[in-house]
Formats: structure tokens, sequence, C-alpha cells
């Protein structure tokens, strides 16, 4: 949820920035249309921000990062890995492709470690059911 305020905050101080200058004839509109372009980017960035998240199903775990969603399959995930050091989760999948969970973050101190462990345990009983 605070992303997604921030994003909010952000886009409406660069619209009241943008027409309070053209107000004031300091800029053109083509300088307010770019600072409300830059706004609308920021927030776009920001939203998408607050999407990141790993769900856990029956099938698999379906992570959407920043950029990309991915669902794998639980019999694909070989290891749950958070080194110290490392921002976020990362699985090393069978396909010996490592998939980052920016889900599970380190910033989130110990409740970020009790989530890599409930992601371990869940890989762990799915491989059990499935072989």
């Amino acid at each position: 949820m605070v992303p997604l305020g921030v994003a909010l905050v952000f886009l409406a101080i660069c619209t009241v920035v943008a027409v309070a200058m053209g107000v004031s004839g300091g800029w053109g509109v083509g300088d307010q249309l770019a600072l409300v372009a830059f706004g609308l980017l920021v927030a776009g960035f920001l939203s998408r921000y607050a999407m990141i998240r790993a769900v856990p199903g029956p099938d698999g775990l379906t992570v959407r990062n920043l950029m990309t969603t991915r669902t794998v399959a639980w019999d694909e995930i070989v290891e749950v890995r958070f080194p110290d050091g490392d921002p976020w989760v990362s699985l090393e999948l069978s396909d010996t492709d490592v998939l980052a969970v920016m889900a599970v973050q380190r910033v989130d101190g110990e409740e970020g470690r009790a989530e890599a462990r409930r992601l371990a345990g869940l890989v762990r009983a799915h491989r059990g059911v499935s072989g």
C-alpha cells in the first residue's frame, strides 16, 4: 500500500507544480506536459513495484517481479536460497535457471527470513507429494 500512496502523492505534486508553473507564466504547455508525464512514469513504476508478490498454488509458485511474471511447478524448484547479503530470495530451478523472488526481501528482517523458511517448507511439502 505504501508504494501506491507514494505514487499518488508524487503524481499529485507533479500535476500541481505543472499547473502552478503554467499559471505563473514560467512554463509553457510542453514543460507542463513533460512534468506530468514524468509523474505518470514514476507512478507507473511504483504501482508495478506494489504488485510484486509470490503466490503459491496447488500446481506451483507464481512469482511476479518488477518486470516479469513466471509460474514454476513445484517439482521444478530445486532449492530456495536466501544467503546473507542477497537482497531477496532466489529459487534454483531444475533447468539450472535462477529465479529471483523479489516479494521476500532481506530488508523485511525477521519477517523476510520467516517467509523464506515458509517457502522452503512449501517446496519440500509439494516435492514430497509429487515425487
